[in-house]
């Protein structure tokens, strides 16, 4: 049980880093960076942040990656 309480800590405290990073990132225009698709059209609207993916994906990438060296 110890196990699953370690790892339960670690998926909410991953999901409240995240859970910043959207809040603080919407702050500094994270949704709507250029690139980003964004199609309306009378009652419907569909937005896909491309951009902002990739952007997230590659802060995560060099995070992930410093953490494990240092583990090392």
């Amino acid at each position: 049980m110890g196990d699953i309480g370690k790892l339960l800590l670690v998926v909410g405290l991953a999901l409240a880093v995240i859970g910043a990073v959207f809040v603080v990132g919407s702050r500094f225009g994270l949704g709507h960076l250029p690139g980003d698709i964004s199609v309306s059209s009378g009652n419907f609207s569909f937005f896909f942040p491309v951009v902002a993916c990739i952007v997230v994906s590659i802060v995560l990438t060099i995070v992930i990656n410093v953490i494990l060296r240092l583990r090392q």
